[in-house]
């Protein structure tokens, strides 16, 4: 058996695609108009050798309510070489940190969607550093 990607739903392709290629680094492999559904697929992948597993942004294009039940999910995780800089990338941005690394390994963000993004540290977690090890968590992840 071989993971294939998860699947999420956006309301707004764009901001999807700011959140997951220009603000976490994926890149998108290929894309599917579908006219006659009304709806657009598109893969992304990490492009890290070896990593094989893709997200599926299903974008359907008559939504005009927000989705709900993001945080029944689950969350996707996310590898990265430095906490803290993806962190400070992300907020950047113009991200919410709602759980942020005050441990040097572990923080949590929300996509445009709601879906929410877990980001550890590859290897042993860096040591604490402000301002992240007294910033508060914010809503919920």
């Amino acid at each position: 058996m071989r993971f294939l990607h998860s699947m999420i739903r956006v309301r707004d392709l764009d901001a999807a695609l700011h959140f997951f290629c220009d603000l976490l680094g994926l890149v998108e492999v290929r894309r599917r108009e579908h006219e006659a559904g009304r709806f657009t697929l598109v893969f992304l992948s990490t492009g890290a050798p070896g990593d094989a597993a893709e997200i599926e942004l299903t974008y359907n294009w008559d939504q005009e309510e927000p989705y709900d039940g993001g945080r029944n999910f689950g969350h996707l995780a996310f590898e990265v070489d430095d906490i803290y800089a993806a962190c400070r990338e992300l907020q950047a941005g113009g991200v919410t940190i709602a759980r942020p690394p005050r441990d040097g390994r572990m923080a949590f963000v929300r996509s445009p969607d709601r879906i929410s993004v877990e980001l550890l540290q590859r290897g042993a977690p860096l040591p604490p550093e402000e301002p992240w090890t007294s910033m508060p968590n914010v809503g919920e992840w």
